[in-house]
């Protein structure tokens, strides 16, 4: 069996201990660069990446009959923050009120406190509260071109409920919040487990999505579930169990395709 990896990082801890698993098991690992190809396609991708030309790669892959995980019309919706909140919302979710707001230059009298993020999700984008005229200024000068939405600030704790998901094994973490001051994200406050219904809940986000590794961002401290981001094929660092999770997914879709002769057990 044959498992490409569409990948900038194909080091990533999580991603570089599941293909040393696929390995052992007798898979061939392929590492496929986001711009490049791969002939004969594989049996199974894992799609990591999620710049353009990972995305036009994935649904050329996919047009060819491979499997792709997580499939790119999956994996390019969630680049889109305005659509991502369009389908949560129209499902049910507890999404935030997610509003397309054009370019920070062109806001005009917004109710302030607000959130604002860029349109299109990606590494280092735009997440920052703005509590005041002077932020707003000084957020147009450093992003005057960039498309962003807006949402309601909602009162926190500081910290995000972090919720991974791997072929429907939760993962779960408290992380501080991107509109915290201090380290912006980086500190883990270790174990966290999610209660039932929150797990219940971000494995609804992956039928809803059509996501099979994912990440969903939950407010902590609110008094009830507010999902504030979708994030496909996220790093789920450290978490115990994920590497095994994601190269039992791999062999696990083949398998259901009829893709390989590696056994499960």
């Amino acid at each position: 069996m044959r498992v490409g990896l569409i990948a900038r990082d194909p080091g990533h801890p999580v991603l570089a201990a599941a293909a040393e698993l696929l390995v052992r098991r007798g898979c061939r690992v392929e590492v496929v660069a986001p711009e490049g190809s791969s002939e004969p396609p594989a049996d199974v991708y894992l799609l990591k990446a999620r710049t353009p030309q990972a995305l036009a790669l994935a649904g050329e892959l996919e047009r060819r009959g491979a499997i792709v995980v997580n499939s790119a019309e999956a994996t390019e919706l969630c680049q889109d923050r305005v659509r991502m909140a369009e389908l949560a919302l129209g499902s049910g979710l507890p999404f935030a009120t997610t509003v397309a707001a054009g370019r920070l230059t062109e806001l005009v009298d917004p109710a302030y406190p607000f959130v604002v993020k860029s349109r299109h999700s990606r590494r280092h984008d735009l997440v920052a509260l703005v509590d005041g005229p002077a932020r707003l200024r000084e957020l147009a000068g450093r992003w005057p071109e960039e498309e962003v939405v807006i949402q309601p600030y909602v009162p926190g704790s500081g910290w995000d409920q972090k919720l991974w998901v791997v072929d429907g094994q939760v993962f779960a973490a408290r992380r501080r919040s991107e509109l915290s001051s201090g380290d912006g994200g980086s500190a883990d406050t270790g174990e966290w487990e999610p209660s039932a219904g929150l797990a219940a809940l971000a494995l609804r986000v992956g039928e809803v999505f059509g996501l099979q590794v994912y990440g969903v961002d939950l407010l902590d401290g609110a008094a009830e579930p507010v999902i504030v981001d979708v994030n496909a094929f996220p790093g789920v660092r450290g978490r115990p169990g994920a590497p095994e999770a994601l190269a039992g997914l791999a062999l696990r879709v083949a398998a259901e395709r009829g893709r390989t002769g590696v056994p499960l057990g």
